[in-house]
């Protein structure tokens, strides 16, 4: 009966910490909103948007820029995968250009 007991305890104890953890904001959560931001201008956060003007996706990038950065392990085209892959790709866009890459959107940003 006393192991029966423990476990029930351990399996609360579990329980109970669980939700802090999932709780717990990201470590790239101030990241995440910068992106969103970014979004939000170029696109409206509509991140699978294909609108025939040359860019794609959520933040708006060429296809050239996608394939130069290595976007194409996602996806044809950036509208064309997740959110999280466009972002980094673009984390890896930004590494590479700079905020330029995002020239109009990114003001604001600073």
């Amino acid at each position: 009966m006393r192991t029966r007991t423990a476990v029930s305890a351990a399996l609360a104890t579990v329980a109970l910490a669980v939700p802090a953890v999932a709780a717990a904001p990201s470590a790239d959560a101030h990241s995440l909103r910068v992106w969103n931001r970014i979004a939000s201008c170029e696109s409206g956060r509509h991140w699978h948007i294909n609108t025939g003007n040359g860019y794609y996706g959520g933040l708006q990038i060429s296809h050239a820029t996608w394939s130069g950065y290595g976007g194409r392990r996602y996806a044809y085209n950036a509208h064309q995968t997740s959110r999280a892959n466009q972002i980094r790709s673009a984390e890896r866009i930004q590494g590479g250009q700079g905020w330029g890459a995002w020239p109009v959107c990114a003001a604001f940003m600073r």
